[in-house]
């Protein structure tokens, strides 16, 4: 008959949560505001207690071993959980609270001109709307449950997606002008944002065309400010959807490959807008209830937009 698992102490493995973080016994010690050498006490308690190697020391720093990367998964979420129970049930006044955060192109474009909707399923609800670029820190940024531009990999959390996000290559006629082939996307200066490095690269890929050492470009911390370096002939751009449809109806913007270009790329390649929740906020009955109508919405009825006049065909 198997025993129950001896679990190591609630201590210990705080310890450890702070190095994992840090990955440095010192700066751990500054934030739980003990000794160094106590912070070392605690993983060699730890690492004698799971009979595992955690941490390679090399100098100041150190690196966490597989089985360190392993448990910090589960440390994380174990303490994440603490902290929001604790957190709801000291603050009994902010149980009907909702803390969103969106991207900011998803909240414009997206979601604000539908939350009225989400009003008449729950109207006691007190939303709270934010619009971080990067991913919050759930617990210290006080967030429920937040909406990112990506491609999905946020393994340590529930994961759906809303909407894909497929690009069209925009630039002024200027430009249009004298891109004959995909290959000369290449001679122009490759507008994207931060957050998108794999982008341009996934789509000059799936245009057969080679991406080399000396092709420029220039990241933009955000969609809205890459498109208005688009629209000023900066270079040539990667516009959502819905707004290349704008820009190529007024004229100010053409699809130098065409605007279908990109129809066809894997799905695995086209990023999108993902709604990210830790597993133990769907607890919360408002939550639960927030993420079951942003996660059954049909946001892809807006991509639904009229057909354009298909451009001319580039030259062999």
């Amino acid at each position: 008959m198997t025993g129950k698992l001896r679990l190591p102490s609630l201590n210990a493995l705080r310890v450890f949560h702070a190095v994992a973080q840090h990955k440095s016994f010192r700066q751990a010690a500054d934030e739980l505001l003990v000794t160094p050498q106590a912070v070392g006490q605690q993983i060699k308690l730890l690492e004698d207690t799971l009979q595992v190697t955690l941490f390679e020391r090399k100098g100041r720093s150190v690196e966490l071993t597989e089985s360190a990367i392993l448990l910090s998964h589960y440390v994380k979420a174990g303490f994440d959980e603490f902290s929001e129970g604790v957190r709801r049930v000291t603050k009994s006044n902010y149980r009907d609270r909702i803390n969103l955060n969106a991207s900011p192109y998803f909240a414009t474009h997206y979601l604000l001109p539908r939350l009225s909707l989400f009003r008449e399923i729950l109207p006691g609800a007190d939303l709270r709307l934010t619009t971080m670029v990067d991913l919050p820190d759930f617990g210290r940024d006080d967030i429920d449950m937040t909406v990112q531009w990506g491609y999905g990999n946020w393994p340590d959390y529930e994961t759906t997606l809303l909407v894909p996000d497929p690009k069209v290559i925009c630039c002024t006629p200027a430009i249009g002008e004298k891109i004959k082939s995909a290959q000369d996307l290449t001679l122009f200066t490759l507008l994207d944002t931060v957050k998108s490095k794999r982008l341009w690269p996934d789509i000059l890929r799936h245009l057969g065309v080679e991406l080399t050492d000396g092709n420029r470009s220039i990241s933009f911390d955000d969609a809205a400010t890459m498109r208005r370096a688009t629209l000023q002939g900066i270079g040539v751009g990667l516009v959502s959807v819905i707004d290349a449809e704008e820009d190529l109806r007024s004229g100010a913007l053409v699809a130098p490959v065409g605007r279908d270009a990109l129809a066809d790329m894997r799905p695995e390649e086209v990023p999108g807008f993902y709604l990210i929740v830790p597993r133990g906020h769907l607890r919360v009955k408002a939550v639960a209830a927030l993420h079951r109508w942003l996660a059954q919405q049909d946001w892809g009825s807006d991509l639904k937009i009229s057909s354009l006049p298909k451009p001319a065909p580039l030259s062999d």
